[in-house]
């Protein structure tokens, strides 16, 4: 790792399910990174808000709702509004394969859906961060 970056792990809207959440954010811990989680009902604008504050490199959202197709386009364009565009974006949960096409095409870097392996994930964005850092 070329160095500690900062996740921001959000859970975004009404879903109350936070458990994958928070083994992510534990997982990405371990891995050396340094992660703020923010949480359950989490707006766009304070995910947003969030990344700004803590100037994080990457955003993790945690989604189970199947409300993924209006909050991650909203976090996106909050993103590029607030001059975020850069942080790598992923998405976790149940994400069906069409709205994962469209998703990935509207700039989120990864999707990873259940079952995915955790050390896989931390690797993943480990060698995309340091890419970028490199860049």
């Amino acid at each position: 790792m070329e160095r500690p970056y900062r996740v921001v792990v959000a859970k975004p809207g009404l879903d109350g399910h936070d458990r994958g959440a928070k083994v992510i954010a534990h997982a990405l811990r371990d891995a050396g990174f340094e992660v703020i989680y923010t949480g359950l009902h989490q707006s766009p604008e304070q995910i947003v808000e969030a990344v700004v504050q803590e100037d994080a490199d990457a955003l993790g959202l945690s989604l189970l709702s199947g409300a993924h197709m209006s909050i991650v386009p909203q976090v996106l364009t909050l993103l590029r509004e607030a001059g975020r565009g850069d942080v790598v974006t992923m998405v976790g949960g149940i994400i069906p394969d069409g709205d994962s096409e469209i998703l990935l095409a509207n700039g989120v870097a990864r999707i990873f859906t259940p079952g995915a392996s955790l050390t896989d994930i931390g690797s993943w964005l480990e060698q995309t961060l340091d890419a970028s850092a490199s860049q």
